[in-house]
């Protein structure tokens, strides 16, 4: 079997990895292979854009599965390209891809189909979205609408920081033109649970649920990043609660797509805010979260493969049951100086030849690369994601933590509190 991973991040460095283990056999691919996937996949010299060329590789060589990681090329219609040269591809089409790179058209899916989310209004004119600020008097959020890497997104304070958000998205100084449309939202207050599901367009096969850490600073401070660490699994996504995300949110969501004419196969990833109220979408991913996947791969006893592959080929996966390792995982997210703004790249990277060597520790390359001496630098401002394996969230954050340490490259910084809300549960719960 040859597969193919379009991207070459953290998020598809794991994908490989677990793909490794469900096929060792199989013959791996990937675009322009980051600094740790050597071992892996064999490189091809073409980018996660490059959507004909790509195409027309995996139809030249065969390629019996194409899994694309990240959501730009998704966004562009790489899927598109795929099946039209009739090749297996996972991953939704560029139709289905708005639910991520329009989070106006998201949120108008959400509004007609009774799928809960915050109130909101979509501006693309300053000073109505400015007004509205002004007149809504409750917390809002600031969202650019289009694809910013994770980060066009203001948790305002106040009035006046959301008014500088919508002047600095509007004005295209802060994000160009994903900012060209902004989505103001009621702020929602309660605990995040990202939520990734299976789907081959009808059915749902939900993952286990993990949290991230947006913000670059320990407590929650500091602008959002593309996420600082992760853990799974979360003690507040009861079986209960993941009965009603499912019948409320990703099955009405699923249907919702089907119903406007574009079916959503692939992975559907729910960022949800635990509510008063209840479960409510704060955004869709149509791919893997990074650094979730980090996370809940290494704990997912069962074939990715098996339903991947299925839902490529326009099959079913109704009946398809995942089974997990039991225990928990942490993953610490070594970044750049300066990120999530500024940062140099082409520094020096050491890694501990033996950091892995106990099975417990998984360190997943993103922003590296080999230089020609075999010489292992940053090209990026999240650098490597040091995922843990644990008996608990808190065993396995810190190992994580002891890991992060160990390795080192000028300027790197990390956040030390990963899976501090469950830490604080289960000591509440002592």
């Amino acid at each position: 079997m040859k597969i193919l991973v379009v991207g070459n991040g953290g998020r598809e460095h794991a994908l490989l990895w677990k793909l490794r283990r469900d096929a060792p056999h199989a013959e791996l691919f990937v675009t322009r292979a980051n600094g740790g996937m050597a071992d892996l996949a064999t490189s091809l010299p073409l980018a996660p854009g490059e959507m004909q060329a790509l195409a027309g590789w995996a139809e030249q060589n065969a390629v019996d599965l194409t899994v694309v990681g990240p959501e730009a090329p998704l966004a562009e219609g790489v899927a598109d390209h795929f099946a039209s040269h009739g090749l297996p591809v996972f991953g939704p089409t560029k139709a289905a891809a708005q639910i991520e790179a329009s989070k106006a058209f998201a949120k108008g899916v959400m509004q007609r189909h009774g799928i809960p989310t915050a109130a909101f209004q979509v501006f693309e004119q300053v000073e109505p979205a400015r007004a509205f600020v002004r007149e809504f008097g409750r917390p809002v959020v600031v969202k650019a609408s289009g694809l910013a890497a994770g980060k066009g997104v203001v948790v305002a304070d106040d009035t006046e920081q959301a008014l500088a958000a919508v002047e600095d998205m509007l004005s295209g100084a802060a994000f160009g033109p994903a900012g060209a449309q902004v989505v103001i939202e009621e702020r929602m207050t309660g605990e995040e649970l990202s939520v990734f599901a299976l789907t081959d367009g009808e059915n749902v096969v939900s993952m286990l649920p993990a949290q991230d850490h947006k913000r670059v600073g320990e407590g929650e401070t500091g602008p959002n990043t593309g996420g600082m660490g992760a853990y799974a699994p979360v003690a507040l996504a009861t079986p209960e609660l993941m009965a009603r995300v499912e019948e409320e949110i990703l099955r009405p969501t699923v249907a919702a797509m089907a119903a406007e004419g574009h079916p959503f196969r692939g992975l559907l990833y729910a960022g949800l805010m635990l509510t008063p109220e209840g479960p409510k979408v704060v955004e869709f991913n149509c791919r893997f979260g990074d650094p979730e996947t980090q996370v809940v791969l290494p704990l997912l006893r069962s074939s990715l493969l098996d339903p991947m592959l299925a839902i490529a080929r326009g099959e079913s996966i109704a009946g398809t049951r995942l089974e997990w390792h039991p225990g928990a995982a942490a993953t610490t997210v070594l970044a750049s100086g300066g990120y999530p703004g500024d940062y140099t790249s082409g520094l020096p990277i050491r890694i501990p030849s033996d950091i892995e060597t106990g099975g417990d520790v998984i360190v997943f390359h993103a922003g590296t690369k080999r230089e020609d001496d075999g010489t292992l630098v940053t090209a990026g401002g999240r650098v490597l994601a040091v995922t843990a394996l644990a008996p608990t969230v808190a065993e396995a954050a810190a190992r994580s933590r002891a890991a992060a340490e160990r390795i080192e490259f000028q300027g790197r910084h990390f956040r030390r509190d990963i899976g501090w809300r469950e830490a604080e549960r289960a000591g509440a719960h002592a």
